[in-house]
């Protein structure tokens, strides 16, 4: 469907600097972008405002579908609109409601599928019934009793079915919580039930899997922690609220401590993990954590975590000129379409602007902006559960992780490596190719025909500090993988076909700042099936004026070819991507390999000019900082 209206105009007040050193957004930037987008989206809207056509893509669910979601998210963010400012947003309330009718009528022809006959219309209600509980007074109080009862029915249709044991299980939970307190039925086995399978996937300081593989993203906070504190909200009677409230908090604010270091000094959030484009809903447990109480981070400072990220999309054309989310990170680019995503996907971004449910008077909003860690200092942080390593720069404000212990797999599977997980790093300025054979980040084996070899499966060998150097490590029998080309939807995993096993490697990264000494142990080449090895660092745009390299060291085998990797064609951040890589100049033997990889602004190639490797087996970096690879062998229990 397109719309013949003039496109909705963006009005700004101007920066604050006073109260927003950082980023100069208040509360009414905020206001000012959630009702630019809104006004946006209800141009594509149908004359009864039940469904929203946006232009763009359909998901593998079809168009009905899509105009639901376009309409259920749009309206969680109204819903915070209206939640802080009930006098002010009385338009919003008002095209609502309207389309809450039209779209549960059981007589119109273009209602909603219900959650009953259509699984994405189970994620969808979920909006619904947190955004009506967030503006019971304004908008559900005042539906016709004909438009309540058609809603009630509508919700009701959840009880009782089938959810993934995933994140999904909080779309259950909070529909019937709401029905439960509008005198709608409700299960209470079926709320027991969600509840358990979310601590069934907890891992530990704050962490989720998104299921009982090792799925690590920002699921964890935009759905696992924030879900809870809704939920808290909605029903703050319920038994089992008072019970969980103290334990759901502390994990809030365990999870909180370590977000706070993945947000890079740009604005942006860690570049990992499935349905990035949702964008700025990472800034959710932010507001999470304010509106609950339950964060240990300066107010000053969540807001400038949250306010960064909006920022840094806006700045980089996540806003299209006719005032849309498109399906991308920078702006529109369709390769990071799964198969779930549609033209009204994007809006889930509607959760960063949670902190819009909060009233011009809260803390959050008048303290002053606080620095992120990584604009204070030099960072360093081991995080357990997705086993990643965080090292943040202040000189460039870059954010980086390396990944030793997330594959959204379980350990031994033997799949493709999925792009958005597998690698061995990933950070706040890159993005990941998107291509499951890589380079990026990358320790493969090459044979004959030119294919690479996967990691995912790989075992985690456990992490460490050593004393101002972070060390991580994984284990793998790498695998060929030829793909299966029915393999299924793209939920995040790796893609599924027949593996063809290579030989043992070892990935040991010891890191200070922008520098990575990355060491390989391969183990069990084969004469009768020869292949190189290769180790590529992080891609990056051409354009970007980021220092990416990869160099060899004087340890252990020879890797005698180098070169760089390139693609001249569109990706999420630019037009030119590009990798640098070293490898063996024909196959590998058995044997060590040492190199050094190192990603950030200027300061990273002298970072990585000043450091050594002394013949004595020890290697120092730029600032003197030492480590004996001998004993990082003996650490990890492997013979040196």
């Amino acid at each position: 469907m397109s719309s013949t209206t003039t496109p909705s105009a963006l009005i700004l007040p101007a920066l604050d600097r006073g109260l927003s050193p950082h980023t100069g957004l208040t509360r009414e930037h905020w206001s000012g972008y959630a009702d630019h987008l809104l006004r946006s989206a209800h141009r594509y809207g149908t004359a009864d405002h039940a469904n929203i056509h946006l232009p763009g893509a359909n998901s593998a669910y079809g168009p009905r579908s899509d105009s639901l979601e376009a309409f259920a998210r749009t309206f969680l963010l109204a819903s915070f609109r209206i939640a802080g400012d009930p006098q002010g947003t009385g338009w919003i309330a008002e095209w609502y409601a309207q389309g809450l009718d039209a779209g549960t009528n059981p007589a119109n022809p273009d209602r909603w599928p219900t959650p009953g006959e259509l699984d994405q219309a189970k994620v969808e209600a979920a909006s619904l019934a947190v955004g009506l509980a967030l503006t019971r007074d304004v908008l559900w109080d005042k539906l016709p009793h004909r438009v309540q009862e058609q809603l009630i029915a509508w919700f009701e249709t959840v009880i009782g079915e089938e959810y993934p044991p995933i994140n999904w299980v909080w779309f259950q939970i909070v529909v019937e919580t709401f029905l439960a307190s509008i005198g709608g039925r409700s299960s209470d086995e079926d709320i027991d039930a969600g509840l358990a399978i979310h601590d069934s996937l907890y891992r530990g300081r704050g962490w989720f899997a998104d299921g009982p593989e090792r799925a690590y993203d920002h699921y964890v906070g935009w759905a696992f922690q924030v879900y809870p504190q809704l939920w808290a909200l909605m029903a703050p009677t319920d038994p089992r609220v008072k019970a969980r409230k103290a334990l759901d908090g502390e994990r809030l604010a365990d999870f909180l401590d370590d977000t706070a270091y993945l947000v890079g000094g740009n604005g942006a959030p860690l570049i990992q993990g499935r349905s990035l484009i949702y964008r700025f809903a990472a800034a959710a447990p932010f507001w999470a954590g304010e509106l609950s109480g339950h964060t240990r981070l300066a107010p000053g400072l969540g807001r400038r975590a949250a306010s960064g990220m909006l920022a840094y999309f806006v700045r980089q054309g996540a806003v299209t000129d006719d005032g849309l989310l498109s399906i991308g990170w920078h702006g529109e680019f369709v390769g990071m379409k799964q198969s779930y995503s549609g033209a009204g996907s994007p809006y889930w971004a509607a959760k960063g602007f949670l902190g819009l449910a909060l009233p011009a008077d809260h803390r959050v909003w008048t303290a002053v902006e606080e620095p992120l860690p990584v604009e204070a200092g030099d960072t360093q942080r081991l995080i357990a559960a997705p086993g990643w390593q965080v090292d943040g720069t202040a000189a460039d404000g870059v954010v980086r992780i390396r990944n030793h212990g997330t594959d959204h797999a379980k350990a031994g599977a033997a799949i493709a490596d999925s792009p958005l997980y597998a690698r061995l790093g990933y950070s706040t300025h890159t993005f990941p190719d998107v291509e499951p054979e890589s380079l990026d980040n990358a320790v493969v084996m090459v044979n004959a025909l030119g294919r690479l070899t996967h990691r995912t499966g790989f075992e985690s060998l456990g992490q460490e500090d050593l004393g101002g150097v972070q060390m991580g490590a994984s284990r793998a029998t790498v695998n060929w993988i030829e793909p299966d080309p029915d393999g299924g939807p793209d939920h995040g995993s790796g893609a599924k076909g027949t593996p063809t096993p290579g030989p043992e490697v070892t990935v040991v990264s010891l890191t200070r700042g922008a520098v990575e000494l990355r060491l390989v142990r391969v183990r069990g080449t084969s004469p009768g099936r020869p292949a190189a090895l290769r180790i590529g660092g992080w891609p990056v745009d051409a354009a970007s004026g980021l220092v990416s390299e990869v160099r060899a060291l004087p340890w252990g085998g020879t890797l005698g070819d180098a070169g760089t990797w390139d693609r001249k064609a569109p990706h999420p951040m630019g037009e030119h991507l590009t990798i640098p890589w070293i490898g063996t100049s024909g196959a590998a033997a058995d044997g060590d390999y040492a190199a050094l990889v190192g990603l950030g602004g200027e300061d990273a190639r002298a970072d990585l000019n000043g450091t050594s490797f002394l013949t004595s087996g020890r290697f120092e970096f730029a600032d003197g900082t030492a480590v004996d690879i001998a004993s990082i062998w003996a650490a990890l229990q492997l013979e040196c």
